[in-house]
């Protein structure tokens, strides 16, 4: 294990513990969400959640311009993919083993609770406007929806992300996922590693 050897302990514990709880088979597509509040939101809970790694979608706009000040807490601690196409996107999910379960309005789609999130899950959301694309949609394995009883039947998109990521944390506590760590022993080094160079 090989960490920067000038940070402090302090630093050191937390960065272990992190790396730790991290959860490969929990990953984040982001589709054409343009508020940079919203995208910065959302990288936050994901980093909370322990999602290492999100894919950034984007063939309608362009990803947002994030500021210093709103990603210093979560934009530099996970990584990013790019594709301007979902089946190039989905098609490198499925190629490696995840299940993909979209956020939708449909007939399709099922209640959120009642899904099992501790497998390989890939969760998509989309433009704060326009929701996921057809194609997005189309080519899915689930749709999902955050059961709501109020009169207004949309959440902000961040909101929603939060509310499904921890449902999903929830799942993942039960069954012992953060109890020991999901990554092999490359991946578990290289995190350290990263991490520690990172201020």
């Amino acid at each position: 294990m090989k960490l920067n050897p000038f940070i402090t302990e302090n630093r050191k514990s937390k960065i272990i513990s992190v790396v730790e709880k991290r959860q490969p088979s929990v990953h984040v597509v982001f589709e054409n969400i343009h508020d940079p509040h919203n995208v910065s939101a959302i990288l936050r809970t994901c980093d909370a959640v322990g999602v290492p790694k999100v894919s950034l979608l984007y063939n309608i706009e362009s990803f947002p311009r994030i500021g210093k000040k709103s990603s210093a807490s979560a934009f530099k601690w996970i990584e990013r993919e790019k594709y301007k196409s979902v089946e190039e996107c989905y098609s490198s999910l499925k190629e490696i083993g995840f299940k993909i379960f979209a956020s939708a309005i449909s007939e399709r789609s099922k209640d959120l609770y009642d899904f099992d999130f501790t497998g390989k899950v890939a969760l998509v959301f989309g433009n704060e406007h326009r929701g996921i694309s057809p194609e997005t949609e189309k080519l899915a394995d689930e749709l999902f929806y955050i059961p709501m009883h109020g009169m207004v039947q949309s959440l902000n998109v961040s909101v929603a992300a939060a509310v499904t990521l921890y449902e999903v944390l929830r799942q993942r506590k039960l069954e012992g996922l953060y109890d020991s760590t999901q990554l092999n022993e490359e991946e578990y080094n290289m995190l350290l590693n990263k991490y520690s160079k990172r201020k």
